[in-house]
């Protein structure tokens, strides 16, 4: 296929070369209606190209093909059978592939360390979770992908399920064993969806860990946002295979999806697989060597410690890590992650990805360079040498791996449905929760909807906040109290 061409840009171009008139939504009219003042700040070029995708960008019958042929590309670019786009991100995206292997009541193997977008999709479907355990560092209080012996012994126990989902890259960049877990999911006959979302840069560079695809997977969900030249909520998701019928996936998109689909996100998402099919290899080579240099550089700051595929990978933790997510240990300057985050930003207007009780971590993708490694690297330096103004905090109880892990007693939809009452937090030991509780990010929620809450767990999310985390997604963000399933 021929990978210059870019049929949605090309489209976009010859809409406004040709001096179409719409009458039309959006209602700005090609900027012309749009504030004044918006204009300004936004300016006009992306007034221009928010157009309609049919009866705009393509003809009313979509006769062109200018989204098929986009997506085609992206296929091909990437070795996917099917390719579809999602203007409504990942969350939208694994929610059609959840839905397109499980349905209402019927069991899916899920990795406990999911998003929080596979628990709503679990709310939202019906689908009953068989929760596989990830591979916990008790060490270093960090979650890696479950390996694909846990899976194994999932599907002995539950034969009856219908596929599994696994999250690959996690947020700290740990990888599982995808080609592993992809032969136990297919020696039943079962698919493998794997949310890769902090994926979308893997395909494209031999130095990164093995994509998806190439591990066997039959779904693939990618956030080209994320580490990609995509704008927000810009989302792929592939598939191969015999498995998962291409026209089931795509009617459950349709399903979940707008009507109304960004043509500026569009955009970008066919920009960036033709700047990925011919630079992505050099960009790639570029970013890797600055990650090195950079990981190196961090690690000479006093009170920093950079993990590595020492303290990531091996048995009983990941099968692979990307070096591009930095993910820094700040446990000897007697503070937390939160607090030194928010001093950086404070004081240099630097923001970093996430932040936990004892790490912070930076993203680097291929549109950094020296310049802004050297804005990275003078923030750490600064706040290492000003550690005492971030001290002393709070100190965050987190539970072992065990106090982790809580008794799913309903299905996520049923409790979240439910008849709920919000109580105080000093008396949820024992009760079911009725929401989510999720510290975000990295956005993997701490409890779910049906889960049985303990002392210990609003414990660590009480101290948690008091030491900085957020848990937005909470009724009440305090976590003072807490929405249960009510009891009569």
């Amino acid at each position: 296929m021929d990978h210059s061409k870019a049929p949605v840009l090309e489209a976009l171009s010859a809409y406004h070369e040709t001096g179409q008139t719409p009458f039309t939504p959006p209602g700005h009219k090609q900027a012309r209606g749009a504030d004044p003042r918006v204009r300004a700040v936004l300016g006009d070029a992306v007034f221009l190209s928010d157009v309609l995708a049919t009866s705009g960008l393509d003809d009313r019958r979509s006769s062109h093909g200018v989204l098929d042929e986009a997506q085609a590309l992206m296929a091909d670019a990437v070795g996917a059978q099917h390719t579809f786009f999602s203007t409504c991100g990942s969350s939208l995206s694994v929610k059609a592939a959840m839905l397109s292997v499980a349905g209402p009541h019927e069991k899916l193997l899920v990795g406990r360390d999911a998003h929080k977008s596979v628990v709503s999709g679990l709310i939202l479907s019906g689908i009953k979770p068989v929760w596989v355990d990830p591979q916990w560092d008790a060490e270093r209080h960090l979650a890696h992908p479950p390996s694909a012996e846990a899976f194994e012994a999932a599907f002995e126990e539950h034969p009856d399920a219908r596929g599994a989902l696994v999250t690959s890259p996690t947020p700290y960049g740990t990888c599982g064993n995808l080609s592993a877990i992809a032969e136990i999911c297919h020696a039943r006959t079962k698919p493998v969806i794997v949310d890769e979302a902090w994926g979308a840069h893997l395909p494209f560079h031999d130095g990164l860990p093995t994509w998806a695809m190439d591990a066997g997977a039959d779904v693939c969900v990618t956030s080209v946002h994320k580490m990609g030249s995509g704008l927000e909520q810009g989302s792929v998701f592939h598939l191969q295979g015999d498995l998962v019928k291409p026209e089931v996936l795509k009617s459950r998109e349709d399903l979940l999806g707008t009507t109304s689909p960004s043509v500026l996100i569009y955009a970008a998402l066919d920009g960036w697989r033709r700047q990925m099919v011919e630079h992505g290899k050099t960009l790639y080579d570029d970013a890797l060597a600055l990650a090195t240099d950079v990981r190196a550089r961090i690690a000479a700051i006093d009170g920093m410690h950079v993990h590595d595929r020492n303290d990531f990978c091996g048995p009983g933790l990941s099968a692979d890590m990307d070096p591009l997510q930095i993910i820094i240990d700040i446990t000897a300057l007697e503070t937390t992650g939160y607090r030194v985050a928010d001093w950086i930003r404070e004081h240099h207007q630097v923001n970093l990805h996430l932040s936990d009780h004892r790490r912070i971590s930076a993203q680097l993708t291929h549109a950094d360079d020296e310049h802004t490694a050297g804005v990275l690297l003078a923030a750490l330096r600064d706040v290492s040498a000003h550690a005492a103004d971030v001290r002393p905090a709070p100190q965050v109880a987190v539970p072992p791996p065990a106090g982790l892990r809580l008794e799913q007693a309903m299905l996520p939809r049923d409790a979240f449905f439910g008849r709920t009452e919000q109580i105080p937090a000093e008396q949820a030991n024992g009760r079911i929760s009725a929401e989510m509780l999720t510290p975000y990010p990295p956005g993997i929620p701490a409890v779910l909807p049906g889960e049985r809450l303990t002392t210990e767990i609003v414990r660590y999310l009480r101290t948690g906040i008091e030491a900085g985390m957020v848990v937005p997604d909470a009724v009440d963000t305090d976590v003072k109290t807490l929405r249960v399933v009510a009891e009569h």
